[in-house]
């Protein structure tokens, strides 16, 4: 794959001084109008061999394109506030919006690379690793992402004399380190592994750009006028971009009957039996979150349920046997201004805990296979892949050590009425409705249709649904701190 690299490209000076005035210009009008249209982000991945020309060249589209609307990262090795959440959790959060470019150093590719060349992984270990990491470009790139990826190259004998000169020169031997020699001499293990890398990884999705780092002014032209090629392109179809939100219409389940309709929601539970058990499972949960093995743990919690299903009342319950300091409840409504600039699970990522730590989402990621399903907010292409890239996500989160528990709290319309109609009468509660909870009964079978696709799609063996009977808010508070005791214990042994 590194053949056309090797054959030595050069571009004479005249020629470079020739261009470079008007590939400037285009550059920064480009750039003006993916910031002006704001559809879409641009995610630049620098990889390659040392000494290849790979910050010179970012340092040069610096100079060219206007600086306030680039994000450039460089990620050396992951902090401890990193290494406590999924490995991707760090380039998540780096993410440029939409209307920006992004460039990224030492980014999703250079841990597994590095990983495999010193043989801290198998290459089965390798393998898996860049099938997660083809998924997650294909999902930016459904999301409206343009992802470009280059990769510098320089022959084995180039890079030891490129290493040379930089170390004999005052001025620039700081930029050889002792890091730098001895990736040189694993030079063929790293050719070899990057080749294996770059064959797996691409995708009509992402594909990858060689390019031969030998000559500077060659390297800096080819990568300005592929970047430049690449937002022409992307800015012609961004606007067609919005056409895929036509939303076909739901096809109903075969007997008009759904998962829900199985559940007998009035489960009996007395008070006092209630003041029992609850006095019992908060003090079990309590103990729990203080053994010395969930400090090693997460725990991540996902409360969905239809409206006035008693959510709220049952994240109190759970709340009131935590330490303060180890919990946080993060209500999910309508995306902010910087949310929608995102990928959809950006808003999600970025409230990942700690170990030792505790989040509760009221609502969560799985708004967009239900409310933006039925509703009509998004494309049935995007709810559909949302099943595998929610999954993705979650099995993320327990190969990271957390324990993901999600429940639905389900009741019947009768009771939704009966609650809505009490929260309408008292004044301490009439914030609680609102004009779209009673539209949102209208749609209450498309809703059920969801809830059930979403639990057969989404229950995992690594995070499965538990179902809650919630006409009987006792009964549905209990159940809720049993069945995360159970999951706890079984968890941390």
């Amino acid at each position: 794959m590194f053949e056309s690299a090797e054959i030595g490209h050069r571009i004479d000076k005249a020629t470079y001084e020739a261009e470079v005035p008007g590939l400037r210009a285009e550059l920064l009008d480009a750039q003006f109008d993916l910031r002006e249209l704001a559809e879409c982000a641009v995610v630049v991945l620098i990889n390659g061999v040392d000494a290849a020309g790979k910050g010179e060249t970012v340092n040069q589209l610096g100079e060219w394109m206007d600086p306030r609307h680039l994000v450039i990262r460089t990620f050396d090795r992951p902090s401890d506030e990193a290494l406590e959440r999924p490995p991707m959790w760090r380039f998540w959060r780096s993410l440029p919006p939409k209307g920006r470019i992004g460039i990224l150093f030492g980014n999703w590719y250079h841990e597994p690379i590095r990983q495999r060349v010193d043989r801290r992984i198998k290459p089965a270990r390798l393998d898996q690793q860049l099938d997660e990491i083809n998924r997650f470009e294909a999902m930016l790139v459904r999301e409206g992402v343009l992802v470009i990826k280059f990769w510098f190259h320089l022959p084995r004998d180039e890079q030891k004399a490129r290493l040379k000169t930089l170390a004999a020169d005052p001025l620039t031997r700081w930029r050889v380190t002792k890091a730098d020699w001895r990736n040189y001499k694993q030079y063929d293990k790293l050719r070899d592994v990057a080749e294996h890398v770059l064959r797996h990884t691409d995708t009509a999705e992402a594909p990858w750009i060689v390019v031969d780092g030998s000559d500077p002014r060659y390297r800096a032209l080819r990568v300005a006028r592929i970047l430049l090629a690449a937002l022409r392109k992307r800015l012609g179809t961004a606007r067609q971009w919005r056409a895929r939100l036509s939303v076909a219409p739901m096809a109903p389940a075969d007997d008009g009957r759904s998962l829900l309709d199985t559940l007998a929601l009035d489960q009996p539970m007395s008070k006092e039996d209630y003041g029992r058990r609850l006095e019992k499972q908060q003090g079990r949960l309590a103990l729990l979150t203080r053994r010395k093995e969930f400090a090693e743990r997460a725990l991540v919690l996902v409360f969905e349920g239809m409206d006035a299903a008693g959510k709220g009342g049952a994240i109190r319950r759970v709340t009131a046997a935590l330490d303060t300091r180890q919990y946080q409840v993060v209500p999910i409504g309508a995306p902010t201004e910087e949310e929608r600039a995102q990928p959809y699970l950006w808003r999600f990522w970025r409230h990942l805990p700690r170990r030792g730590k505790v989040v509760i989402f009221d609502r969560s990621w799985y708004g967009r296979v239900l409310v933006e399903r039925v509703e009509g907010f998004c494309a049935e292409a995007d709810w559909m892949r949302a099943y595998q890239e929610i999954n993705d996500f979650e099995d993320q989160l327990a190969d990271a050590g957390a324990v993901v528990v999600k429940f639905w709290l389900a009741i019947s319309q009768d009771e939704q009425l009966a609650r809505f109609e009490a929260r309408a009468e008292a004044p301490h509660k009439r914030f609680k409705i609102t004009d779209e909870d009673w539209r949102n009964r209208e749609r209450w079978p498309e809703y059920a249709r969801a809830v059930s696709d979403m639990i057969d799609r989404s229950s995992t063996e690594v995070s499965p649904w538990t179902l809650i009977e919630a006409d009987n808010k006792r009964f549905a508070r209990i159940k809720v701190l049993d069945t995360l005791c159970d999951r706890l214990e079984a968890a941390l042994g």
